[in-house]
């Protein structure tokens, strides 16, 4: 995991750094904690010529070594409370494990910094909303890490749906499975299901469920659930089922959408990612029979299988593209995507799961 070679790749960036950090146009970041995920996130906000990774709060001994191998110039001898009382750093990167989420970045926007937090960016309704409005009030980004929203492949599914490509959306359900990393903090729901939850309400344009079910089971250890089927019905008539778990034979990312015109499978772990199926039934009447469709008797079902094809992605790392959202968020270039109001709505149905 941590052989990216970096150094070659990120030289440049480093040395505009080092020469323009004085610029008014650099932003001054900190990172608190570089465990699991953290080093993937200082990776890609390191790598960019905008903004420069200051600080980074991480107190194991061994993570340390590795920022100061991979990135010699982020100073790691600092604490949280140093982070938040130095006014030259501007945002704070959360990377921290999910129970301290809301507590540390409540404090960093108390602070006036702005926040991004990995998913989800608490684990209660009443705790997103209090960072709503401590944000909206102090004119701070506070951002999630809902790193598909950022994927080529999810933003080509989501111009197919707004295009009516797929004709009237009848369901769509989703896999996420693995054999491990099992987690004590969190279960299975709360640590894979934030990524479909939030892929699937993007694709919907926000709309809150009807109705949230879920099922779960406990088996490695006492109270943490491995495995979790969420059901999710919407307003418009679509069904959503999401299947997560840490106890699986297979490794799947995948994500079907089935429509009245065309199916689409989206599998992230694949080469072509989008596979699209010129497939359906159509209800037809029998000839000579009255068009009632209201009458299943002079019906008929044509099935339809026509091409199949995959289309060419230009790719980009999400996360990169995610990174550079953020500090152009700050900017004011553009609008969050992944806010507080998108991040409210996502964990509003995992509490509901509940």
């Amino acid at each position: 995991m941590e052989n990216w070679g970096i150094r070659q790749s990120l030289a440049y960036h480093k040395n505009f750094q080092n020469i323009n950090f004085m610029s008014n146009s650099i932003l001054n970041l900190a990172q608190v904690g570089c465990g699991y995920w953290g080093p993937n996130l200082l990776r890609n906000f390191y790598g960019l010529i905008d903004c420069k990774v200051s600080h980074v709060v991480e107190p194991a001994k061994e993570r340390k070594e590795f920022i100061h191998s991979n990135f010699p110039d982020v100073c790691t001898d600092c604490c949280f409370e140093e982070i938040l009382a130095n006014d030259g750093i501007k945002a704070v990167i959360i990377a921290t494990p999910a129970k301290f989420h809301f507590d540390q970045a409540k404090l960093a926007l108390l602070a006036g910094k702005h926040v991004f937090v990995e998913k989800p960016m608490a684990q209660k309704v009443d705790e997103v909303k209090e960072l709503q409005l401590i944000s909206e009030k102090l004119n701070l980004i506070c951002m999630v890490g809902h790193t598909f929203l950022f994927n080529p492949a999810v933003r080509y599914v989501k111009s197919m749906i707004e295009k009516k490509e797929l004709g009237k959306l009848y369901y769509i359900y989703s896999q996420r499975l693995n054999l491990g990393r099992i987690r004590s903090d969190v279960n299975a729901l709360w640590n894979f299901a934030p990524h479909d939850v939030s892929i699937i309400q993007y694709w919907l344009n926000e709309n809150a469920p009807l109705s949230v079910a879920h099922t779960g089971s406990s088996f490695i250890q006492n109270g943490v659930e491995d495995i979790s089927f969420l059901n999710l019905k919407y307003p418009n008539g679509v069904m959503a089922n999401i299947h997560v778990s840490w106890l699986d034979p297979n490794k799947t990312r995948k994500i079907t959408i089935v429509g009245s015109k065309k199916m689409v499978v989206y599998d992230d772990l694949a080469v072509n990612k989008i596979t699209v199926f010129d497939k359906g039934i159509d209800i037809v009447a029998r000839l000579g029979e009255n068009m009632d469709f209201d009458d299943l008797s002079v019906l008929t079902f044509n099935h339809r299988s026509g091409n199949i094809f995959s289309p060419e992605i230009k790719w980009k790392e999400p996360l990169k593209a995610e990174a550079e959202h953020f500090i152009e968020c700050i900017k004011g270039k553009v609008s969050c995507i992944t806010g507080t109001e998108h991040a409210l709505k996502v964990v509003n149905i995992l509490e509901k799961a509940k």
